[in-house]
């Protein structure tokens, strides 16, 4: 009787992972290997699996490969890697030499715990791989329904990315959370900071409080300052209730101040007042009522320049970027488009009836290709659209509208793929010297001034590796 194939998805091989690929493939398994995170999206997206082994010689020992990783940042990709929508029982496969784990308190026996439905120790004899492969596979045959086996998408803190600068930003979002100070998110308009936001508050110590969000140029100016204060009962005409302010709300939380840079120049100094001292004052009343709260405020102005054209007060600006976030704009994170662009395809597309199944590839070579001045959020508007609109059973350019801006940027090519290659080569180079800003411009063969213009080109600062 011929016995049936099953996906398998194979991530990060070993230096002998080719002989236990060859041995796989004889025993009915077929296998899809990946290198890293990029190839484990693009194979969870255009295959179905329910077991993954992890070939791993980074978790432990002296055999690691982990020069170039920081205890977070494996956590970050291993996180990216094992939560998933798809419910893939993973099976972590390790050398016999490995005892000594690299991650302080957390151990291979955790790791495996959180992440993984069984470990096997590697040998040339795979008897006992192949028991514990057919054993998770037959499990999650059973406990799976048809209708749950949708794609699987890479994410952390609910944001989705698995791009060298979202594994960056990850990192410093798991250092920034554990923090309680002030926090400027700054990036581009649809970039996700309200999402960083939420993610911060969301794993700090205040995460059991409210977290109250206030767009600062959404209110004229005159209501601004009762929109965070709020006002004591015939403050003024109208007032015929006491009502408590913005900032009040957040009490043991986290008040965000959404585009802080909107904010009215003379409502800045009540705002830098409220950080130094920590009370307010409702409008009409005359009593001090002490705040604890953590401000996280965000951006899409450059408030560097704000500062320098007096729009914006030095003295609060500082007060707010005890920490910083730049949150990426899409065009630098090409190798996450067309991840978004399916992963917001089937969203939408679960929703209805549609006739759109996919993307041809010219849409693909499309979506990848353009400069996306709306960022993500203009993605997520442009898939909604072509989906409700579409006729055809695989997307065409036309059917998302973009060929203009496509044209206009087809003339900046070169330019853009050289900022890829540099911002590419200078990642690499600090992950392989642990952020030695002289080793990285001896390996670049360029001097240390110049890779710090580089860094501040390309937003690459205050990396953590």
């Amino acid at each position: 009787m011929t016995v049936a194939t099953r996906n398998l998805i194979v991530f990060q091989p070993l230096i002998f992972g080719n002989q236990i690929i060859n041995q796989l493939l004889v025993h009915n398994w077929d296998v899809y290997v990946a290198n890293d995170l990029e190839q484990v999206t693009q194979l969870l997206y255009k295959h179905k699996f329910t077991v993954g082994l992890y070939l791993s010689d980074k978790v432990c020992g002296d055999n690691c490969l982990i020069d170039n990783y920081t205890n977070e940042t494996l956590l970050t990709e291993l996180h990216l890697l094992f939560n998933s929508d798809v419910p893939i029982n993973w099976i972590m496969g390790t050398h016999k030499e490995c005892q000594a784990p690299i991650i302080p308190d957390f151990n291979s026996s955790k790791l495996i715990d959180k992440y993984c439905y069984d470990d096997t120790t590697l040998s040339v004899d795979i008897d006992d791989l192949l028991i514990n492969l057919g054993h998770a596979y037959d499990i999650n045959k059973i406990d799976l329904p048809v209708e749950k086996q949708i794609n699987s998408y890479p994410s952390c803190f609910g944001i989705i990315g698995n791009s060298s600068l979202m594994v960056n930003l990850f990192s410093r979002l798991q250092k920034v959370s554990k923090e309680d100070c002030s926090v400027l998110i700054e990036g581009e308009t649809g970039t996700g900071k309200e999402l960083v936001a939420n993610a911060i508050h969301n794993n700090s110590s205040r995460s059991g409080y409210p977290l109250v969000a206030i767009n600062c140029g959404a209110f004229p100016k005159d209501l601004i300052q009762a929109e965070l204060f709020g006002y004591e009962k015939g403050a003024f005409t109208g007032a015929q209730r006491c009502k408590i302010g913005r900032i009040e709300s957040a009490q043991g939380g986290t008040l965000f101040l959404d585009e802080i840079g909107d904010l009215p120049f003379e409502q800045q100094i009540n705002l830098l007042r409220f950080l130094e001292d920590r009370t307010i004052e409702r409008i009409g009343g005359s009593e001090k009522i002490a705040i604890d709260v953590r401000v996280i405020a965000a951006t899409h102005v450059d408030l560097k320049a704000a500062v320098l054209n007096g729009t914006f007060r030095e003295d609060l600006y500082y007060r707010l970027q005890v920490l910083q976030i730049k949150t990426p704009s899409l065009r630098m994170r090409e190798n996450d488009i067309e991840l978004l662009a399916y992963y917001y395809f089937n969203k939408f597309s679960a929703s209805g009836v549609y006739k759109s199944t996919g993307f041809n590839s010219d849409s693909l070579f499309l979506l990848k290709n353009y400069e996306w001045p709306g960022n993500v959020r203009q993605l997520m508007n442009v898939i909604r659209h072509a989906i409700v609109l579409s006729e055809n059973r695989l997307l065409t350019p036309a059917d998302l509208g973009l060929e203009k801006r496509h044209k206009d940027r087809t003339l900046q090519t070169l330019e853009q793929g050289r900022a890829i290659t540099d911002r590419a080569l200078i990642f690499a180079s600090l992950r392989h010297t642990h952020n030695n800003i002289s080793r990285s411009a001896q390996l670049l063969g360029i001097s240390r001034v110049s890779l710090y213009r580089l860094m501040n080109k390309y937003a690459i600062d205050n990396l953590d590796f």
